[in-house]
């Protein structure tokens, strides 16, 4: 019986490490170039800020976006861009991707954004959004 415990116990521990590595893959191939030197990552990704929640939507994934002076300064370049403030925007930053801390809800990866490098509107095909009442 004890035996049959151990191997249970030595099969989850390996399915479990085989997740964390797939997550650490999908950040790898949505990365759209090399990490530079200085550790930051470029990320291309539509872009949208609530007051107190910012998300960056990529190819092939969906990042946090860690409040800060940057992200806040990303918001005040986007609002040109936005005709409606559920509105997307197409941007280009350099920053970290840090992973989530457990005890916090959201996505798995936060994005720490320390340089902005471009921002533009949306294809208005591609941000199209249906409204409900009023």
């Amino acid at each position: 019986m004890k035996n049959i415990l151990y191997l249970l116990v030595i099969a989850l521990s390996f399915t479990t490490c085989k997740k964390e590595t797939k997550q650490d893959e999908k950040v790898v191939k949505d990365i759209k170039t090399t990490i530079a030197n200085d550790g930051l990552t470029l990320i291309e990704g539509d872009f949208i800020y609530y007051s107190d929640a910012a998300v960056l939507q990529t190819a092939t994934g969906i990042y946090g976006v860690l409040l800060n002076k940057k992200t806040k300064e990303l918001a005040e370049k986007a609002k040109p861009f936005q005709k409606e403030h559920t509105d997307m925007v197409k941007v280009r930053v350099r920053g970290l991707i840090e992973p989530k801390n457990t005890t916090e809800e959201g996505w798995d990866y936060n994005i720490n954004i320390k340089e902005i490098i471009s921002v533009k509107a949306l294809n208005p095909k591609e941000n199209e959004v249906i409204k409900i009442g009023k």
